[in-house]
């Protein structure tokens, strides 16, 4: 087991490694292209930042590992919203524009709400749970229409920026882009294969793995962009990230792991997602209320403990 937790640990390095390597050489093409930072943050980082959830699914999901599918991305979504969240608001209050409170947050909701009402076929009665590939199809249309809605806004921004062409050599950019997808792709099935023989030995199983290990793993990306992001006191970085990395892990990522494969849904993880549509009512509430739209550290605190102790209370329950 010893070797297995060693590899994990590898795999997660090479995640993250990767996934600053491709957002780098993406982000560099696109600078190359004088396309502006904003459409950078919005497109290739947010899609950086949510490559090893992808990769471990697609992985998983070739596999048939439903749990590890559903815990990644469940479990990713509620440690960015509580755990993540957390750290920055407790390191710098987060202010956020009205713009995010009133629409970007909400999406998020609905796509929580969707993801349980999918799950349970609300729309076919009598068949087992599941997010099938007509649900897949569903969801990646949402986000084609969450993508249009983002090019919208950044064509309604008038702000003008100043964008400066690179002066790095094409073959160094697509050497970035080739090296961090390698490198998500090897940590990928790292992280997939030796997580499940580590549940498999422990007796765990692949729901708490998926919902604690590989969902704290890869949102790692996620937690050092929004820490710097709050030190620098970039808040719309910090919250965008995450509500945006939320957004992308189900919309995307679970809609073509779905399309891959069928994946099979227990009801043990409502809870989870009541959790995370719970969290993201809570993170509404403090963006309205109060004379500043923001979240205070006592509040970042609170989400913080609060998920903290959940994921000591599954891990305890399992033995």
């Amino acid at each position: 087991m010893v070797l297995s937790l060693l590899l994990v640990a590898v795999g997660f390095v090479l995640l993250i490694f990767g996934a600053n390597w491709l957002v780098d050489g993406g982000s560099l093409l696109a600078k190359k292209y004088k396309v502006s930072d904003l459409a950078i943050g919005l497109t290739i980082i947010a899609f950086g930042t949510s490559a090893p959830e992808l990769v471990v699914n697609l992985i998983a999901s070739t596999n048939g590992y439903s749990d590890i599918i559903l815990g990644n991305i469940i479990g990713s979504n509620n440690f960015n919203l509580f755990i993540i969240l957390g750290i920055t608001g407790m390191i710098m209050p987060v202010t956020v524009k009205t713009s995010t409170s009133w629409r970007e947050i909400p999406v998020s909701l609905f796509v929580a709400v969707l993801l349980l009402l999918l799950a349970h076929n609300f729309y076919v009665q009598n068949s087992a749970p599941e997010l099938s590939r007509i649900d897949g199809i569903i969801m990646l249309v949402l986000f084609v229409l969450f993508l249009y809605y983002v090019f919208t806004q950044l064509k309604s921004d008038h702000t003008s920026e100043h964008i400066t062409s690179t002066q790095k050599p094409m073959w160094q950019i697509l050497g970035l882009i080739i090296i961090g997808l390698a490198g998500l792709v090897s940590g990928g099935k790292l992280v997939v294969t030796h997580s499940v023989a580590i549940a498999t030995e422990l007796g765990v199983s692949e729901k708490i793995i998926g919902l604690t290990i590989v969902a704290a793993g890869t949102s790692l990306p996620e937690l050092v962009t929004s820490v710097v992001a709050a030190w620098k006191k970039n808040s719309d970085i910090a919250i965008g990230n995450v509500i945006g990395s939320n957004i992308f892990n189900i919309l995307l990522i679970l809609s073509v792991s779905s399309l891959v494969t069928p994946v099979a849904y227990t009801s043990g993880f409502d809870q989870d997602i009541y959790i995370l549509i719970g969290g993201t009512v809570l993170l509404l509430l403090f963006m309205l209320t109060g004379k500043k739209k923001r979240i205070d550290r006592w509040e970042a605190a609170l989400l913080f403990l609060f998920y903290t102790s959940y994921t000591v209370y599954l891990v305890i329950k399992e033995f």
